[in-house]
């Protein structure tokens, strides 16, 4: 216990004896029981309040990392979103360009006799003009690199061949 030897405790229990008395012995027996008991109770309070303390510290530090790698997480995310859409936003850029070479390849007689009227090819070269028009352009109100795309399966070999791109 406190470095007391089995002897040692024969002897304070019979120094005990001398000095209480054989009638109050029971009485002070008892009564240093319920204290010891009292202090160990209170001690291992002491004990679970502290571990539950470290357990609490340590739930805490792995939330703050947890929501620290989350954090992380929806950035990189964010940016691979942002450069993804660069990227579509670039090719997008890119197609809609090579369309409208395209369109500006042929040369504008042929698509006026071969794909479009003459009023369309002219909304085609001016589109600021009638962007003003309907949400959903029909057939005829496409410009002209649109309207080249869409009917490059109608359009003569001839001029597939005159201007190969």
């Amino acid at each position: 216990m406190f470095g007391i030897d089995f002897p040692e405790l024969v002897i304070i229990a019979v120094v005990a004896l001398i000095v209480i008395g054989p009638e109050h012995l029971p009485k002070v027996a008892r009564t240093m029981g319920h204290l010891w008991g009292r202090a160990q109770r209170y001690i291992n309070g002491i004990k679970s309040d502290m571990s539950r303390d470290l357990a609490l510290e340590e739930l805490r530090k792995m939330q703050k990392e947890a929501q620290l790698g989350a954090a992380n997480f929806e950035v990189s995310m964010q940016n691979a979103s942002q450069e993804v859409g660069k990227q579509v936003h670039e090719f997008e850029n890119e197609i809609s360009g090579s369309k409208y070479e395209l369109g500006r390849s042929i040369p504008a007689n042929e698509i006026a006799t071969n794909i479009l009227p003459q009023s369309e090819l002219l909304k085609s070269e001016h589109p600021e003009k009638y962007e003003a028009a309907a949400s959903e352009p029909s057939q005829s109100e496409l410009p002209r690199h649109q309207a080249v795309e869409e009917h490059h399966a109608v359009m003569p070999e001839s001029a597939e061949l005159k201007n190969p791109t």
